[in-house]
């Protein structure tokens, strides 16, 4: 037989009304030993809470959706790990479905999901903007993490790349060096302008003048990678470090300068970005920023369960900073992590 909340009130010495307040997190004068006993004789019985009552009574039925365009991407399996993890924490189920980059599935998944009475959506990484008008309309929060490709909007849970941008740089500038070329990602991407700022504010701050010649454009594949450093080796032959937009681009451009009979790190340094499992295989090994994807979907999660108990602040806006990863392709001595002496997931906010 299921435990009941009158087991747990039995066990504990206490009225069922004052296990159901404990239970459910009602806001009501309880002592904090009497709370601690309830919690602990729930645990102990095996109690479960009965989810189908709890929504008739509650109308909510602690079921999340999860909508991401790529559910096997490289960072969408990490992100919604930290959004699972959280949500479980909270007592929360979540339902998630690929949307395969297809703004009509995108919305057929929306319908699907209102229609399941979920209580929230969270978009992972997704391209589309198109729904949101159909949640407005059901009264359903929702939040986005990791959009990557327009302005992320209101709601939101970002990496901080310009931040990431200047963990690169100021390494590279730590380690002597004046001339730093720099391969982007595509224009069209979000990150990619924000990237390429922090690389120009490093520079600045160091009071290096930024050359635009020292600039070449990949697609964040590898062979983009390759293409743009021959470009710069042929524009700037005295180039001495590189910071590539990320990791494929910047294997792609060690694979070019060892084909010109250039040697890394002791002929140029390179550092990447977003910490690809190629970053811990290559050779040398990648020093790189990473990208704090579990760490994303947590604060996503927070965001939302925010949303959905009604809070009068809630972040339009949350950062999330990664950290440096400090291996052999940037001729650094040792290996180290810097940038997050906390570790990695620090957060910044904005509010509404």
């Amino acid at each position: 037989m299921p435990v009941t909340i009158r087991d747990v009130a039995e066990a504990a010495g206490v009225s069922i009304a004052t296990v159901s307040r404990v239970l459910n997190n009602i806001d009501h004068p309880v002592s904090v030993e009497t709370r601690q006993r309830i919690l602990a004789c729930a645990e102990s019985l095996g109690y479960r809470p009965n989810v189908a009552a709890r929504s008739l009574r509650t109308d909510r039925s602690a079921t999340v959706g999860i909508i991401a365009d790529d559910i096997i991407g490289p960072f969408a399996t990490k992100i919604i790990r930290g959004i699972q993890d959280r949500l479980r924490q909270a007592g929360y189920l979540c339902v998630i479905i690929s949307a395969d980059w297809d703004p009509n599935a995108e919305r057929e998944a929306i319908h699907d999901l209102v229609s399941r009475s979920i209580d929230g959506i969270i978009f992972s990484e997704t391209w589309h903007h198109t729904a949101v008008d159909l949640l407005d309309l059901a009264s359903k929060p929702y939040v986005f993490v990791h959009r990557q490709f327009a302005a992320p909007g209101e709601y939101s849970t970002i990496p901080d790349e310009r931040y990431g941008a200047h963990l690169a740089m100021n390494h590279l500038i730590g380690l002597g060096h004046r001339r730093i070329g720099y391969i982007n990602g595509p224009e069209h991407y979000y990150a990619s302008a924000l990237r390429l700022a922090g690389y120009r504010e490093e520079l600045e701050s160091a009071g290096i003048v930024f050359d635009p010649a020292l600039v070449a454009r990949g697609d964040w594949g590898l062979e983009s990678g390759y293409i743009a450093m021959q470009y710069l080796l042929k524009a700037q032959p005295r180039l001495t470090a590189l910071f590539a937009g990320n990791d494929l681009m910047a294997a792609g451009a060690i694979y070019a300068l060892q084909d010109a009979g250039l040697r890394v790190p002791e002929d140029v340094a390179v550092v990447g970005y977003d910490d690809r499992e190629i970053s811990r295989t290559f050779r040398p090994r990648l020093t790189t920023v990473t990208l704090p994807c579990y760490e994303m979907g947590q604060a996503a999660a927070q965001m939302l369960l925010d949303r959905m108990e009604g809070k009068a602040e809630v972040a339009a806006e949350v950062q999330v900073r990664g950290c440096l990863l400090v291996r052999e392709s940037c001729g650094a001595p040792r290996e180290s992590t810097t940038g997050c002496e906390d570790g990695a997931g620090e957060k910044r906010q904005s509010r509404r």
